[in-house]
């Protein structure tokens, strides 16, 4: 999975990683942090870890505005703090692209949406965008099968 063609290795580990910590598997996010770091760095490692915690705090609040559908929740300012999204430390595309999967993983249809835009007129393609929400849907499969406990007979 993490072979996929169209994204670059930093894209690749960055998404994987992102997603492992939205399906809160600290050993599926242990095991690819230890192998990211010698494959694309810690630049790569710190905006996975910022995109997941961004969005696991974006993805509940503007899910409930979707949800709840009243226009007087839409008027109201967000007040959440996310300068980190202006300033990534790789780069604006990628740090979308890892958005983009862990809203993908978190169920935010305004996220996915916003997240989609910005990758696209950031330069990726769609092909990108749908290998990077395979390997999260991968990552969140495995997250789940490692973090069910083992059944005994």
């Amino acid at each position: 999975m993490l072979q996929a063609e169209s994204l670059t290795p930093a894209q690749r580990w960055g998404v994987a990683i992102a997603s492992a910590v939205a399906a809160r598997s600290p050993r599926l996010r242990d095991a690819l942090v230890l192998d990211a770091r010698g494959a694309v760095g810690d630049p790569v490692i710190d905006d996975a870890f910022a995109a997941a915690s961004l969005m696991a705090m974006n993805n509940i609040f503007y899910r409930f505005r979707h949800m709840v559908a009243k226009e007087t929740y839409t008027q109201k300012p967000a007040r959440l703090r996310m300068q980190r999204i202006a300033k990534p430390a790789t780069n604006k595309a990628d740090f979308e692209l890892f958005c983009l999967a862990v809203s993908a993983i978190n169920g935010c249809e305004m996220c996915i949406r916003s997240h989609e835009e910005a990758v696209i007129k950031n330069g990726l393609s769609e092909d990108q965008v749908h290998d990077a929400v395979r390997i999260a849907a991968t990552m969140n499969a495995a997250a789940v099968a490692i973090e069910l406990p083992l059944m005994t007979a």
